[in-house]
């Protein structure tokens, strides 16, 4: 599923986010990546989306290398990716149906299966009753679970899950983590990236990597 050998990444400006890591996460693992901010979490996730590629090293997703000139390759292997994104990336103006359903373009789904994959999803995340609201009209927890929808709809081997806990107060908090970890399937992986982690020390079943300045200082299968 994912193998990452001595990487490292450095941007543009200097900034070093990635410090000769390496690490093994196998097919239907949940994954919890923890750390202070800028320990490289977020950095980590874009380098297994394929939105940055390492400075130095080797990394691979779904058997895709992330690499510059396999470009074209990373864009065909992020179909079976199912992102979360921090600030959710919803189409405003947009129903929750719309925004699930976006999600959908370009995985070769008829408009029908489109819809009745997005009704899916966002019942699974208990918003069948919001199906039709616009998406500046739902709370800042629905809109989340719009966005967990759209992920999920994408039926993907992966989801990167990125600080989804964020400004959420515990109780929902601990609803969103639940949320995201019983979409974990036998071939699903899932990572989620918080710096909560008083939230999942009784987790089980799990594999938790803590990451600080850019180096991963341990890593934990519960």
């Amino acid at each position: 599923m994912i193998l990452a050998k001595d990487v490292s990444l450095t941007y543009i400006d200097g900034t070093k986010a990635l410090n000769n890591i390496s690490l093994s996460i196998g097919m239907g693992e949940l994954v919890y990546i923890t750390g202070p901010s800028g320990s490289g979490k977020t950095s980590l996730l874009k380098l297994l989306m394929g939105v940055e590629y390492p400075t130095s090293g080797l990394i691979s997703v779904l058997g895709q290398e992330i690499r510059r000139e396999q470009s074209r390759n990373i864009r065909k292997m992020r179909k079976a990716v199912g992102p979360v994104f921090q600030d959710f990336r919803l189409i405003k103006g947009r129903t929750a149906l719309d925004n699930v359903m976006m999600g959908l373009r370009f995985l070769g789904f008829s408009h029908k299966e489109m819809k009745e994959e997005a009704v899916k999803a966002l019942t699974e995340v208990g918003l069948e009753h919001k199906i039709t609201s616009p998406v500046e009209n739902l709370s800042w927890g629905e809109a989340q679970r719009v966005a967990i929808a759209r992920a999920v709809a994408r039926k993907p081997a992966l989801i990167l899950a990125d600080e989804p806990t964020g400004n959420l107060d515990s109780s929902n908090a601990i609803n969103i983590l639940n949320l995201l970890t019983s979409l974990k399937k036998e071939n699903t992986t899932v990572i989620i990236t918080t710096h909560a982690t008083h939230l999942i020390e009784s987790q089980k079943n799990a594999v938790f990597i803590k990451l600080k300045d850019g180096d991963i200082l341990d890593v934990i299968r519960g």
